[in-house]
């Protein structure tokens, strides 16, 4: 019985690799910026509002990372 191997290499994409790392910053940019909109946006309602809507004051930050990780 004969077996063959055949090794190939594949060669760098350096544009691809650099497009990929642009479009993570960029991804990461407006996850952030979702996140800082969110923060703001719930520091800015009172306790009573907070209440309104089951969100302790002491959660605003677990929520709003949450919400920007689903977008």
């Amino acid at each position: 019985m004969a077996t063959m191997t055949t090794n190939t290499v594949r060669a760098f994409n350096f544009g691809a690799a650099v497009r990929n790392t642009f479009a993570s910053i960029a991804d990461a940019r407006a996850r952030r910026a979702k996140y800082v909109e969110c923060v703001t946006e719930l520091n800015s309602m009172t306790d009573r509002e907070l209440a309104d809507i089951g969100i302790a004051r002491s959660m605003i930050t677990a929520v709003a990372r949450e919400a920007s990780l689903q977008a």
